[in-house]
């Protein structure tokens, strides 16, 4: 489904009018798990509400006056959270459950449509000061159409920020834990890094007929490669640790330790030139 129109209420927003009619690839996204994401994101204790949010409020440092995009938006939760401050938000996203979901709980003042990161943006130049995208980029086959479509639609000076499972320590199907018994000591083991992979995903390990999507590992300099082409600058780079802590045992102190020690996610800030 292509919501071709739906966010010309937003004046600025309007799709632009020489994309033509897009035509949407098969779904590919969390939508097909979209109930169940949705319940994981809004769960008090998640790495969304706990780690990711109040960072990404922090990192933003949202303007009354601010137009925002939230690209590959999911169910909307931090385009929500955002639309509490920013002037406009909008999301897009294409699994058309989750915008459906995105929809039932919006504010007045956002916008959400069914759209592809891999093609071009359906908005038009210089639309936004800011842009974010959480947890998503890893899920996106074209890396250099994000960052190519997210500067276009930047105004010169706007910013964008995304937010990754660390491409270091937490590579799909290529890094585990190791506990060493001699020096009591949780350590990360990382079997590739510099390769870039292409990883398919099971959403329910271990349940028969479960979902799968699919993961794009790439390593750091990949993304700074492709965000230099597209007319960016590197402002921040911020390493996240886990809020969680183990239940009593021998090896609490050792795995505690190792969640300070080692992050889950990365944020990435850029400015367009």
């Amino acid at each position: 489904m292509w919501c071709n129109g739906s966010i010309s209420a937003l004046g600025a927003f309007s799709p632009s009018s020489n994309l033509g009619t897009p035509t949407m690839k098969k779904d590919t996204s969390w939508g097909k798990v979209s109930n169940w994401y949705d319940k994981v994101v809004e769960n008090d204790g998640s790495y969304q509400k706990q780690v990711i949010l109040p960072n990404l409020v922090r990192v933003l440092d949202l303007k009354p006056t601010d137009k925002v995009l939230d690209i590959a938006c999911g169910q909307g939760f931090f385009s929500h959270e955002t639309a509490k401050v920013a002037k406009e938000v909008v999301g897009f996203d294409i699994g058309k459950t989750l915008i459906d979901l995105a929809n039932k709980t919006k504010l007045k003042n956002e916008q959400f449509l069914v759209a592809s990161a891999d093609k071009a943006f359906p908005f038009e130049n210089s639309s936004f000061d800011k842009e974010f995208c959480v947890l998503a980029l890893q899920n996106i086959k074209d890396l250099s159409n994000v960052f190519k479509e997210a500067a276009r639609t930047l105004k010169k000076g706007g910013r964008l920020v995304f937010v990754l499972n660390h491409p270091v320590f937490r590579v799909p199907q290529a890094s585990d834990w190791g506990y060493d018994e001699l020096k009591k000591t949780q350590y990360r083991k990382v079997y590739s890094y510099l390769s870039e992979q292409t990883v398919k995903i099971d959403m329910h390990p271990g349940k028969p007929n479960s979902p799968k999507t699919i993961s794009f590992h790439r390593p750091l300099q990949v993304y700074f490669k492709h965000l230099s082409k597209s007319g960016f600058a590197v402002l921040r780079f911020e390493e996240w640790i886990s809020h969680k802590e183990s239940q009593k045992g021998p090896r609490k102190i050792a795995e505690d330790k190792a969640r300070k020690e080692i992050p889950l996610f990365l944020m990435i800030e850029a400015v367009k030139l």
